[in-house]
């Protein structure tokens, strides 16, 4: 509460020297023991008080339109001549902002031991355009993890976000609020990293908008044996961040199938070779994780018309049952 009240006070004074301003929304997600919980400052204002680790603010109106200086300090901070970074940003009014402390600030003791940092993501959303959807944007933030891919397995979505590294924000999935398998791979989609469920309909979360962070380290006993790596939620109310629990991690049932698809990028009809379809349902998915071909079960000659899709980026997703198989990215021109 005592954070709470100070983070209140010290926006409604903002608010009554600036007329303009933007909505942001701090995390904090940095691994390193000596960040466990910081001070932050907004210019010399110290804002949030024993900030912890795997917490987050509520939206709040911070200035915009004049530049103003984020800081991130010990806990046992007594002004902003503590702090250990500082960024200058100039907030857009009436734009949403997330903004993610990631990184290390010991000299020793991790690695790899990026600096810590601040990870500032506009177009923030308090919640989900489509009251029936959970917008979903994700934030790759463990400093240990390599560049992964995420496939959705529980409805044969597929895969859903594509060659996220650390530090990235990859926008903003516009999901059907419904229960998910996700599996964590690597930047090939062969190998597996992790398994996680996110029972977004179990949670309620209907019409909300959240962040998903990787956060913690891959292998604790290489960074002073601190927590581990696993997928956490940040909710638009703030408070402590949600884990998502472990599922079983998956295989890919044709993951030692060569398939290939053709032409790439495609306008009117997309040919796949190398497996025989009969046996596979087909989808079709746009980069946001929505289904806008589904149930494709008869091709003719290993062929798919994509003449009703506008142009971008989509994902044919093999599916055999109700288990994702295989996922190739192409483009509709």
């Amino acid at each position: 509460m005592k954070k709470l009240l100070l983070l209140c006070t010290v926006m409604l004074l903002s608010a009554t020297v600036f007329s303009q301003t933007a909505r942001v929304q701090v995390i904090h997600n940095s691994p390193d023991a000596l960040a466990s919980e910081v001070d932050v400052y907004v210019n010399a204002d110290l804002t949030l008080d024993d900030f912890a680790f795997r917490t987050a603010t509520p939206f709040v109106d911070l200035p915009a339109g004049t530049e103003i200086e984020l800081s991130v300090a010990p806990s046992n901070s007594t002004d902003v001549g503590d702090a250990v970074l500082t960024v200058p940003v100039t907030l857009t009014q009436d734009e949403t902002y997330i903004v993610v402390a990631d990184g290390i600030v010991s000299p020793t003791g991790y690695n790899p031991a990026p600096p810590i940092s601040l990870q500032v993501y506009p177009m923030g959303r308090e919640t989900a355009t489509n009251g029936s959807n959970t917008d979903v944007l994700v934030h790759h933030g463990s400093t240990d993890a390599a560049t992964v891919d995420v496939f959705e397995t529980g409805v044969g979505a597929g895969l859903i976000v594509d060659d996220i590294s650390y530090s990235e924000f990859q926008g903003y999935l516009e999901l059907p609020t419904a229960d998910y398998v996700l599996q964590v791979q690597d930047e090939t989609g062969t190998t597996g990293v992790a398994a996680y469920q996110a029972p977004l309909s179990t949670l309620g979360l209907d019409g909300a908008a959240i962040t998903v962070l990787a956060s913690g380290f891959l292998d604790p006993s290489q960074n002073s044996d601190g927590p581990a790596f696993g997928l956490w939620v940040a909710l638009a109310s703030g408070g402590d961040l949600v884990p998502l629990p472990s599922a079983t991690l998956g295989v890919n049932d044709t993951e030692n199938v060569s398939i290939n698809i053709y032409p790439n990028p495609v306008e009117n009809e997309l040919t796949i070779s190398g497996v025989t379809l009969d046996e596979y349902t087909i989808d079709i998915v746009d980069v946001q994780g929505r289904v806008v071909i589904s149930n494709i079960s008869e091709v003719s000659q290993n062929k798919i018309s994509t003449s009703n899709l506008t142009s971008g980026v989509y994902f044919l997703n093999i599916r055999s049952g109700n288990q994702s198989s295989k996922t190739i990215r192409f483009i509709k021109k």
